[in-house]
């Protein structure tokens, strides 16, 4: 006697559904919290208000008095647009579908990127440091001084514009008639097959690994004593002052993310390698590896935007000189590390749940 086994399929997941309305409420929280700033004429926590300084921030550009209202202008105006794309049924045609997608990744770009600034990706490279170093009270800092309400607002800044990027996308592929889930409107063709995706992926990799590294290679010299690119003098003060070691803590977590970004075109980086037992042989989950390596390149090119516009940056690195160019440098690697997750995420999708493609 046999027996027969029907072969199921995994139910459709809703979460691409559930990222409009997540972002206008998000939106509209934060647009609320912006307008009770512009009455109160408290809370603001940017330009002259940093906690942090707020020197290496475009939002030092804007006055504290005009920033609230526009700030409360703006989110609530992408609330109700975020809300209008909930529905299924938006079908949005023609110049107005132009204008919401418009609208709504330049506020995604104002959020995660403009707000947000090198104090986010510091606090990412020394986040190791700080949490297996807490129980041991090293290193000894006032965790209030480093978890400030500038930087969680910043933080909270990047969660809502990629939440917002993220149910931009769905409606676009909806309107488009594409599947929401997986973006695929028919068979992969062209630059986003697994073959193309593997050679252009390649190049995004090298390029994202080859410039952290370059970072790093500076701040490691400064940490022996050599100033690469700065004068003596400067090095003497920055080594009196612990900025050296800081600067080294910084190249440790750029040289780990380099090698990190070479595993989305290794072996290792989809299964894991013999010596992780427990898991050697085991596929690598897709999200393990590119949910941080997106946040690391938003964080990227947030950090650049930023200190690219700031006199002191250019004062502090003499001009365009070895210590100032590896950051000169971040724009692309920011853009090339998001080029290589994609890369991966396309080489490692499989068929989709909701549309049966792949």
């Amino acid at each position: 006697m046999t027996t027969t086994t029907v072969p199921t399929h995994r139910p459709a997941s809703r979460r691409p559904d559930r990222l409009a309305p997540l972002a206008a409420g998000w939106l509209g929280l934060w647009g609320v919290l912006a307008l009770l700033c512009t009455l109160t004429g408290a809370g603001y926590p940017f330009g002259a208000n940093d906690q942090d300084g707020g020197g290496a921030n475009l939002l030092r550009l804007v006055p504290v008095d005009v920033a609230p209202p526009l700030f409360a202008a703006m989110l609530l105006a992408a609330a109700v647009a975020a809300l209008a794309m909930s529905s299924q049924g938006a079908r949005t045609a023609g110049p107005l579908r132009a204008l919401l997608l418009g609208y709504g990744w330049t506020v995604a770009f104002v959020l995660a990127v403009v707000v947000p600034d090198a104090r986010v990706l510091v606090i990412l490279g020394y986040a190791p440091m700080l949490i297996l170093g807490a129980p041991f009270g090293w290193p000894p800092v006032d965790y209030a001084d480093v978890f400030t309400w500038s930087l969680g607002v910043k933080v909270a800044a990047m969660a809502g514009g990629v939440l917002l990027a993220g149910a931009l996308l769905v409606w676009q592929r909806r309107t488009a008639d594409a599947c929401v889930a997986c973006g695929r409107g028919g068979a992969d063709r062209g630059w986003t097959t697994r073959a193309a995706a593997a050679r252009w992926g390649r190049w995004a990799a090298g390029t994202a690994a080859a410039i952290p590294f370059a970072y790093a290679l500076t701040r490691f010299a400064w940490a022996v004593g050599i100033p690469l690119g700065i004068s003596p003098e400067l090095l003497d003060d920055m080594r009196e002052t612990g900025q050296v070691w800081a600067g080294a803590g910084l190249a440790a977590f750029a040289t780990v993310g380099a090698v990190l970004t070479l595993g989305l075109v290794q072996s290792w980086g989809e299964r894991f390698p013999r010596w992780m037992v427990g898991l050697a042989g085991r596929p690598v989950p897709v999200k393990l590896a590119v949910v941080p390596a997106t946040l690391v390149a938003l964080a990227v090119t947030a950090a650049t935007l930023g200190l690219a516009t700031t006199p002191e940056f250019w004062r502090l690195g003499g001009g365009f000189t070895m210590a100032s160019a590896p950051m000169l440098l971040w724009p692309f690697w920011g853009a090339a590390l998001g080029a290589a997750t994609y890369a991966y995420h396309l080489r490692r999708r499989g068929g989709c749940a909701r549309c049966g493609r792949g």
